[in-house]
């Protein structure tokens, strides 16, 4: 039997902690992916007409859609009527308000801020959010891609 001294146990912990390290960044990475996100409203202004919005509710869905992809109110009809719906388009067409559907506009800095923040990578999306203090809501659900 060979002995090879106390450098063959420092192979076997450097592979296992460069296995342990692999590890935890895969988990830190899924864990911050998987997190719910913020949106305070005093920070993204949103616009409904010519009027700053103010969230009156405690509870809405966000949607954020294309009017160039889909047919809004078909994409309006999969979504579940429990809360008001704030919707976002892309090309950032006006559209007049129906019930429980509150059209918004915002700059294009504002839309990109949305869609990184809540990691969108594609649309049409809907996530429901919730009131956390004033102004500040939380997102409330996982993301949900409409017809995909």
């Amino acid at each position: 039997m060979i002995y090879r001294g106390k450098s063959s146990l420092f192979y076997i912990f450097s592979s296992f902690g460069g296995a342990l390290l692999v590890a935890s960044a895969f988990f830190y990475y899924n864990y911050k992916f998987s997190q719910f996100k913020f949106l305070d409203f005093k920070h993204t202004i949103l616009y409904e007409k010519n009027n700053i919005f103010n969230p009156k509710q405690d509870n809405y869905y966000m949607l954020i859609f294309s009017s160039k992809m889909d047919n809004v109110d078909k994409l309006l009809s999969q979504i579940p009527k429990n809360y008001p719906i704030i919707a976002i388009d892309m090309y950032q067409r006006s559209f007049n308000n129906k019930k429980g559907v509150i059209f918004v506009r915002a700059g294009t800095n504002t839309i990109i801020d949305i869609i990184q923040k809540f990691n969108i990578y594609k649309i049409p999306v809907y996530f429901a959010i919730k009131r956390y203090n004033k102004t500040l809501f939380k997102q409330d659900s996982n993301k949900k891609v409409i017809g995909g």
